[in-house]
């Protein structure tokens, strides 16, 4: 439409019968001038009702406001033109004027309220802040404070592993009741069934479970407000929900690069060159709770602080909202130059279950230097540590970040009485308060806080109940059982499993994939259980078709009614699984199975199975190996397994066979399969990369019309007597049986028809040149037609390849 000018004229509205429609865009650059969009003119005697959206405003289903206008009898066309488009014009500048206004009313109304925001909201800014020795990024922080107010979530995750230091007890404590009382909701996610994957507790999850349970009733006595505090089960949340939480997982690892998992190893405490396929696994899981539990805040120490920032990168790579990283301090431990408390030494850290004479004897013990020592300042750990304290004492510490940090503490020391951290330590470093009294002092403070911890389970009766039972279990050094934890899948006992793997999807189903899979399994034995194995997770975990659950599906279902189509008494005798469904059945001991794997194997075991001419890049490659062990455990029978896959998938295969040995099962047969040459060009070495777009020059697909098909095969590549690349001979090979007589009908100048006993006759005339390339292309073009009209004739293939026309 044009935009024309006019002069003002008035207009007079009357109620109309006849609307025109305008769009947002259209109404901004018409009244931007002000000019107004050229519209057609109704004919005498009738009124035009002009309606337009409000172009300010992202709701397009409120009301729009209309103007009703009449030409003048009198008036001539372009008269009346220039009437309806100056009525048009003007009531459009008015419109943005008045929206302008309210913009402004409105941005100012934001600005004051901002102004007024520290008086009443910057308290809980600095609250939650006072928690993080890091924040990513306060601005955002600021942000979600105003915005949610009573409503953020953060969250921080712990394994039901054993015994509780104090900065897991009563550190933790304290920190939770800063962001409660800001007005969050603190989520624990209770990793139970990490703790099962990891064999704590002998791998028996109620014992776990039990653990979990205990470690919460010391929250609850250190003082931590539960009145908005939630505790989750990974167990129960993550297999009420494997689909949502795995599906998270596969998105996590397809998008992440093998170098960015590795930068988080230190969540693993393991170097780069140490990390089991596993490792790779765990930052993923780790980043997958963050989005599982929707969190606002990660509020996890630094020393999670790498796989914190995975989730924030992943947001970037997704286009989500990015989480706030709210990483708490890590105290150090008791000995010289140990970054933190470990739970493996038991004097390194002050126990919440620890007598008054332990607090005692590992206070006295415990490091404190006044000044810097070269041997320690050597050991500060970046990673763990974000602001440098090169005196490193754990005592300061513990008064800093545990005494120091609760509201309103004061700090009595030789007559005197301390309101600042700080002036403690001056005061220590300068000599005015000894070691001695320092340590005298922490004595009497830890104790204080552990006391009633130590009341809570002398006096509740469910409480003595559960630290009776965590103690009974440590002195029963509880082992893991032996079996190995899999999936498996009904009905596999009975008979030998011959397993074949569909091919992965891609944009177009070719046909020569589908007489592949039917030569697959017609070569299963007789009486034994064919399985025809849909890995839909594993093609969303590469990437396939963008990682769409709905596209991976589409292509599958296709495959599925194009075999029944063209090979139905064999799908007769085949059980179809679909990954995805068969995964849903059992959740925990198929994934379970899955990470054990990687525990393992190394790094350098996935690159081995990859197909030769791959490289390992991507997380999601190490997630597809451990998959396909996964799978092939599932389908291990009492009766025997045979793989029967794509000869790309050999080195994957052997992997796969290699860890079933390694878990004690009989080792499946790997039956590798060649695909059958249907390409219809050769590969040219040395030129451009192939593009998607090339498979429909290159293959016969399944959407092809009689006409393409021919005309494909008519430009196929087939030179006189080589029989080594011919696609066309391929092809009839594909789709013939080898002693079934073949007709080539010729015209009778060239010989006349001729009908060869079998294929290896028509092969052997072609190779000494008594056949030509054309009349070899003219009879796969007819055996092509053949084939074809068995899809054709199938009625439900139809119809989803028609929708599925449709839809694109």
């Amino acid at each position: 439409r044009s935009l024309v000018r006019g002069p003002p004229v008035p207009a007079r509205c009357f109620p109309a019968s006849l609307l025109w429609k305008m769009d947002a865009v259209a109404i901004s650059a018409a009244a931007a001038q002000p000019a107004c969009i050229g519209l057609p003119w109704p004919l005498p005697g009738e009124k035009l009702t002009v309606q337009w959206l409000n172009a300010t405003t992202e709701d397009l289903a409120a009301p729009r406001t209309a103007m009703v206008v009449e030409p003048s009898p009198s008036a001539g066309g372009v008269a009346s033109s220039r009437l309806l488009l100056a009525a048009v014009g003007g009531a459009l500048f008015c419109l943005r004027r008045r929206r302008v206004h309210q913009r402004a009313e409105k941005e100012a109304a934001t600005l004051a309220a901002a102004r007024r925001a520290p008086a009443q909201d910057d308290w809980r800014f600095k609250l939650v802040r006072s928690v993080g020795e890091e924040c990513q990024a306060d601005r955002e922080l600021r942000g979600l404070l105003k915005m949610k107010r009573n409503k953020f979530t953060l969250y921080d995750g712990f394994e039901p592993s054993g015994r509780m230091h104090i900065a897991q007890g009563v550190f933790k404590a304290i920190n939770v009741n800063k962001c409660t009382k800001a007005g969050g909701t603190f989520v624990f996610w209770v990793a139970d069934w990490f703790a099962l994957m990891n064999d704590k507790m002998g791998g028996d999850l109620e014992k776990i479970k039990t653990v979990g349970k205990y470690l919460i009733e010391v929250w609850k006595a250190s003082g931590m407000d539960m009145s908005r505090v939630k505790f989750l089960w990974s167990s129960e949340e993550i297999n009420n929900n494997a689909q949502a939480y795995w599906g998270q997982a596969l998105d996590i690892a397809r998008r992440s690069t093998l170098a960015r998992i590795k930068k988080c190893c230190q969540i693993m405490g393991r170097s780069e060159d140490a990390l089991t396929a596993a490792q790779i696994m765990y930052p993923i899981m780790q980043a997958t709770d963050v989005f599982f539990l929707e969190a606002d805040i990660c509020q996890l120490g630094v020393d999670q602080r790498k796989v914190n920032m995975l989730a924030r990168d992943y947001c970037d790579w997704a286009g989500r909202k990015k989480p706030v990283i709210l990483s708490h301090h890590m105290l150090y431990g008791l000995t010289a130059g140990q970054p933190k408390m470990s739970k493996s030494n038991p004097d390194s850290a002050i126990f919440m279950e620890d007598a008054p004479e332990d607090v005692e004897r590992k206070i006295r013990n415990a490091y404190c230097p006044t000044a810097p020592e070269e041997a320690v300042v050597g050991t500060h750990d970046e990673e763990m540590h974000l602001v440098r304290d090169d005196l490193m004492n754990p005592c300061l510490d513990y008064l800093k970040h545990i005494l120091f940090s609760r509201e309103g503490y004061t700090f009595n020391a030789g007559g005197r009485v301390y309101t600042e951290f700080e002036d403690v330590k001056q005061a220590f470093v300068s000599g005015v308060v000894s070691e001695e009294l320092l340590k005298d002092r922490l004595i009497e403070e830890m104790n204080s806080l552990l006391e009633p911890v130590r009341k809570h389970f002398q006096e509740d009766p469910a409480a003595k109940e559960l630290l009776s039972k965590v103690r009974q279990w440590k002195k029963e050094n509880l082992t893991a059982p032996s079996t190995v934890t899999r999936m498996r899948l009904p009905g596999l006992d009975v008979a030998p499993a011959f397993a074949v793997f569909a091919p992965m999807p891609c944009e177009e189903l070719q046909l020569g994939m589908v007489l592949d899979v039917i030569r697959r399994l017609q070569l299963a034995p007789q009486g034994s259980s064919t399985v025809l194995w849909l890995a839909d997770w594993s093609a969303m975990a590469a990437g396939c078709l963008g990682a769409s659950k709905a596209c991976i599906k589409e292509f599958y279902e296709l495959l599925l009614l194009a075999l029944e189509a063209l090979a139905p008494e064999t799908m007769q005798l085949v059980k179809v699984c679909w990954q995805g469904e068969a995964i849903l059945s059992d959740p925990s001991a198929y994934w379970i199975s899955v990470i054990n794997t990687g525990r393992r194997c190394s790094l350098e075991a996935i690159r081995a199975a990859l197909p030769v001419d791959e490289t390992l890049e991507y997380a999601s490659q190490v997630i597809f190996a451990l998959l396909r062990v996964g799978d092939v455990l599932a389908l291990a029978g009492a009766k025997g397994l045979t793989l029967c896959s794509d000869e790309r998938d050999t080195n994957l295969d052997a992997f796969a066979v290699r860890l079933c040995v390694d878990f004690g099962l009989v080792a499946p047969e790997a039956r590798p399969v060649c695909a059958q040459p249907l390409r219809l060009q050769p590969v040219v070495s040395g030129g451009r990369r192939s593009t998607g777009g090339d498979d429909g020059r290159l293959h016969i697909l399944l959407t092809d019309s009689d006409a393409e098909v021919a005309r494909k095969i008519r430009k196929a590549f087939c030179e006189p007597s080589n029989i080594g690349f011919n696609p066309p001979l391929a092809w009839l090979h594909a789709l013939l049986p080898a002693r079934a007589p073949v007709e080539v009908c010729r015209a009778s100048e060239h010989g006349g028809d001729i009908v060869y006993p079998d294929l290896a006759s028509l092969e052997a005339a072609f190779a000494l040149g008594s056949l030509h390339p054309g009349d070899l292309k003219e009879a796969t073009v007819r055996a092509l037609a053949c084939a074809r009209r068995h899809l054709q004739g199938s009625e439900q293939l139809q119809t989803a390849l028609a929708l599925r026309a449709a839809a694109r």
